[in-house]
């Protein structure tokens, strides 16, 4: 996907008004609007960015109340302290303030990595495209400001999967991802079912950091197109299994080399998660007759569409950019209710 450089500062402006509003509504429905309006202003959809966000908006909270520092000496009690969002968002803001925001993405990735699963996948997926407007344009207040609520998001709800035992995967990560067995409670809330968990197909082998990039490149294209034939399963929650591995590649330029091996093996187990808790007992086939839509056109029906998840899936699915991938958004927009009005 071609990226698009915001000349017009709507990212930044839609950055502010969300950052008066708080990571979670609802009582813990993550706040997806930092992720989608990144998403539509890199893919050409800058004008659709404010209407999309009054709409949107209007379900959101402000950020919760203060309760103590995050300070050196005390952010192991703090780690996965969902009351303790707020302390966490103000931590990582002073860190971004003071330090170069690579320098506090280094330091705390390897922190955080194990708990990729945590908030349904989305910290890290939120992270992921705060890093990637850092990377793709100028770093403004707001961007670094995004990166601190995005870290300070997955830290507050930091939890890594139970203990789980591995096993050899099969050869090719399609066929990894097939051999993954569901959860034996395929109802309830994604929690509750990844306590079920028990075992899961070792991650895919990197010899080195540019295997562990291709096998990470690898692996969003493979959550991406299986979406198209088991998306039914849970059309909201199976899209995490490519969105999330696909901000973990996003990631991998701006962090050091050596921590690529870990990111691909914590991704892989975000993924190969998600795909436990949610896959359908018949998978279906895909309409053959499917027409993909070129970038623009995809991602402005995901804008008309409305759905989060389903503008951030259009997102990843144009980073995988195969026809596959595009008809599997394509199938997304129809399996997704649309946005209410």
């Amino acid at each position: 996907m071609t990226t698009t450089e915001d000349t017009s500062g709507t990212l930044d402006e839609a950055l502010e008004r969300l950052h008066r509003t708080g990571p979670e509504f609802q009582g813990w429905l993550s706040n997806h609007g930092p992720m989608v309006v990144e998403a539509l202003v890199r893919g050409g959809q800058s004008r659709r960015v404010h209407r999309w966000l009054d709409h949107y908006q209007r379900r959101l909270h402000e950020m919760p109340a203060r309760t103590e520092e995050v300070t050196p000496e005390n952010w192991r009690e703090a780690l996965g302290d969902p009351a303790r969002i707020t302390d966490w968002t103000d931590h990582f803001r002073r860190e971004t303030a003071e330090r170069p925001w690579r320098e506090v993405l280094t330091e705390w990735w390897p922190r955080l990595l194990p708990g990729i699963a945590a908030g349904a996948t989305h910290p890290v997926i939120r992270t992921g495209h705060a890093v990637h407007a850092l990377l793709g344009g100028e770093e403004t207040e707001p961007r670094t400001g995004e990166l601190a609520h995005a870290l300070g998001y997955w830290a507050a709800r930091h939890q890594p999967l139970p203990p789980l035992t591995e096993w050899p995967a099969p050869a090719g990560i399609t066929a990894a991802l097939d051999a993954v067995p569901p959860v034996p409670h395929q109802e309830g809330g994604i929690l509750g079912r990844l306590d079920q968990l028990t075992g899961l197909p070792q991650a895919p082998a990197a010899d080195g950091p540019e295997q562990a990039r291709a096998r990470l490149t690898e692996l969003v294209a493979a959550a991406t197109h299986r979406y198209g034939t088991h998306g039914h399963g849970d059309p909201v929650m199976l899209v995490h299994a490519a969105t999330a591995p696909n901000a973990v590649l996003r990631t991998l330029p701006a962090l050091p080399r050596e921590l690529w091996p870990a990111s691909l093996a914590a991704a892989w187990s975000a993924s190969a998660a998600v795909t436990a808790a949610y896959t359908p007992a018949v998978p279906r086939a895909l309409a053959a007759s499917r027409t993909p839509a070129d970038a623009g056109e995809l991602l402005a029906r995901a804008a008309a569409h409305g759905d989060d998840h389903a503008i951030k899936f259009a997102d990843t699915a144009l980073a995988v950019g195969d026809p596959a991938a595009i008809g599997a958004a394509l199938h997304a927009l129809e399996l997704i209710p649309p946005a209410d009005d």
